[in-house]
């Protein structure tokens, strides 16, 4: 590894840049803040003469057909919502049920405010792709009317020659709906309780109840007939706190016949209702060889934050699940592709200021971290952090970090850590791999350079990178001479 800390790898940034766009739109259900409006918009429609209705009905399908598959099921999903305030003794029409239904329905660009922090993973389907190539997944967050975040993807091919193709995207968006018709493991979600300091009387008696693979009706089932039992006394916090892990545990499934850039995952359960921040996907390979995509994310409610991990094989199905432990209690956490000496491994920056790494033997559990960078380079004097998942190499483990120096300026940098002591830093970089230029300093958070994951291809490593918070970009730089323009830690 050369020595000279002048030197600086030469990054080549791709002219291709992923753009929000504000047509890609979803529709959410519009709930009046004072429900005592709900009955008054339903009957201000049901004086409508058939005919009206009809014709209003045919005016709304000519504006909105076409921006939704199936817009006549989410006008009937959302007329159920609210058909319980509906005092009409009269039968209601169809007709006019898809009126209520629109009435009670809004559009929202998921990407109006910015698409950014991209990850990138191999697709786990490479059929047909030409030898030296590679299909890839990216995820993005994209943020839309109050600063909601969600993810959305993009799909490719890297060419043998590190440039990219990417597929067309389509103009539709589908979002998954929450489902809890998965089971539960009875001792894990008890760990987790007993993890959360929610343990007590009222969960035993709950958890007495339940077999060792339950749904959520058989735990609805079990708290009614606690809750139901005057003989009983019950902690209304333990209730509300088996109920806050249930649905911070869930399951989504997309429809098989839509693309991939069609699927967003939006915020869905209570305690991500502000948002879905920051995933960072990775590839992992277990011990016995199998695959599975797990990205760490941050759910944001408006008040707290809550680590969450998402589980897929195929991006159609996946399951999200709460991290536990003291040591995953802040933001930017990235898992290492597979265990080293037995343990599940995981980058994250606790304190909010340094790089810590920890091991665990449950992947839903972490509760040691310790430091093993801290800021030193006055170009993350502020603050430093990882950048996505390590990235395995015959050298060692590459991680890229995002550091924070004057003004705010966020730079991306890159160290490289053991193979099999990864707690080890082994060189880095005295200068950082991306700053800011001129065009990416403008934006939502200007002065900054961010990305949540990148991969090797052909010995190249492939950055994809956020700028300012509002678009995104691709770097590359060859593994070697990155690696070789690293200082050696001693």
């Amino acid at each position: 590894m050369n020595e000279n800390k002048f030197r600086k790898p030469l990054v080549k940034r791709k002219r291709t840049k992923i753009i929000r766009d504000t047509s890609r739109v979803i529709t959410r259900v519009l709930i009046p803040s004072n429900i005592d409006r709900i009955p008054k918009i339903i009957k201000r429609v049901m004086n409508l003469t058939e005919k009206k209705a009809e014709d209003l009905l045919q005016n709304i399908y000519l504006n909105f057909y076409e921006r939704h598959k199936s817009i006549e099921n989410i006008f009937t999903d959302n007329f159920n919502k609210v058909s319980e305030y509906a005092t009409h003794q009269e039968k209601i029409s169809n007709t006019k049920k898809l009126l209520i239904g629109a009435h009670f329905t809004m559009e929202y660009s998921i990407e109006s405010a910015a698409l950014f922090n991209p990850s990138i993973v191999p697709h786990p389907d490479q059929t047909g792709v030409n030898a030296g190539s590679l299909r890839f997944i990216m995820s993005l967050r994209a943020t839309g009317e109050g600063h909601i975040s969600s993810i959305v993807f993009r799909t490719g091919v890297i060419m043998d020659n590190a440039s990219f193709l990417f597929d067309p995207i389509s103009e539709f968006i589908e979002t998954p709906k929450i489902r809890h018709d998965q089971s539960y493991d009875r001792h894990l979600f008890q760990l987790k309780l007993k993890d959360m300091n929610a343990w007590n009387e009222t969960s035993a008696r709950v958890f007495a109840q339940l077999p060792e693979k339950f749904s959520f009706d058989d735990l609805k089932s079990c708290v009614s007939n606690i809750t139901l039992n005057n003989n009983i006394s019950t902690d209304d916090n333990a209730i509300k706190n088996i109920y806050w892990l249930a649905d911070s545990n869930y399951f989504v499934k997309f429809e098989t016949k839509n693309e991939i850039s069609e699927r967003v995952i939006f915020p869905v359960s209570a305690n991500e209702s502000r948002g879905i921040e920051d995933a960072r996907f990775v590839q992992f390979f277990d011990d016995t060889g199998d695959v599975a995509y797990y990205a760490t994310y941050t759910a944001y409610n408006g008040i707290s934050i809550l680590p969450q991990l998402l589980v897929t094989k195929d991006f159609l199905n996946f399951d999200i699940i709460t991290l536990n432990g003291k040591a995953v209690q802040n933001k930017g956490m990235a898992l290492f592709p597979r265990k080293i000496n037995g343990k599940y491994v995981m980058l994250s920056r606790l304190d909010g200021e340094n790089n810590h790494i920890m091991f665990s033997d449950h992947l839903h559990f972490w509760q040691e971290a310790k430091i093993i960078q801290e800021p030193f380079m006055p170009w993350e004097f502020v603050q430093i952090g990882n950048c996505g998942s390590p990235l395995e190499t015959s050298d060692g483990w590459i991680v890229l970090t995002h550091g924070v120096g004057a003004m705010r300026q966020y730079s991306i940098g890159a160290i490289l850590l053991d193979l099999e002591n990864p707690s080890k830093i082994i060189a880095r970089l005295e200068k950082p791999l991306l700053t800011p230029n001129e065009e990416e300093r403008e934006g939502y958070v200007p002065n900054v350079v961010y990305s949540c994951g990148s991969l090797i291809h052909n010995n190249i490593l492939i950055i994809p990178y956020a700028m300012s918070d509002i678009t995104s970009g691709i770097a590359t730089v060859g593994v070697k001479e990155l690696i070789d323009c690293m200082k050696r830690c001693h």
